[in-house]
């Protein structure tokens, strides 16, 4: 088993009402690798109040669901015994209601782009290997979101 941790670190601006939810939302996030990101609700969400050039939990999530099924493409194109060059995704996310006062990220559609060394593999191959990677995927085992790769 492996433990796996993040740090997220929020204060109260000075002027700010956090009774009247008239606050910013931007925040802080360190990983235990030492990097440190700006963080913030979706502009979608909170409007004037989101950082719109900081990351928020959201696009982090679809950017996890991408670079899990990477990295796990990349595995199982290699035991197959294919080669990459480069591997280029546009993910996209989609939050949408769930229910009254509920929402949720529903379906993450990724859109990789790939640039074999040598032969790449036949069309029938290529959806297998990625349904493959799905699979293994740790992130797409973790949430009941819909991911496709199209």
């Amino acid at each position: 088993m492996a433990l796996h941790s993040a740090e997220v670190d929020w204060a109260l601006g000075a002027g700010e009402d956090f009774a009247a939810g008239r606050y910013g939302r931007a925040h802080t996030l360190r990983f235990d690798g030492g990097i440190t990101l700006p963080g913030s609700a979706s502009p979608h969400v909170v409007g004037k109040w989101a950082d719109p050039a900081a990351v928020d939990p959201e696009e982090m999530l679809v950017a996890a669901l991408s670079a899990c099924h990477m990295l796990s493409f990349l595995h199982v194109a290699r035991l197959a015994g294919f080669s990459v060059r480069a591997y280029r995704d546009r993910a996209e996310g989609t939050l949408a209601a769930i229910a009254p006062d509920r929402q949720a990220v529903t379906r993450v559609v990724l859109h990789p782009a790939i640039d074999w060394a040598g032969e790449a593999p036949e069309a029938e191959k290529l959806a297998a290997l990625h349904h493959a990677a799905h699979e293994t995927c740790f992130i797409a085992n973790s949430v009941r979101t819909e991911v496709i790769v199209a």
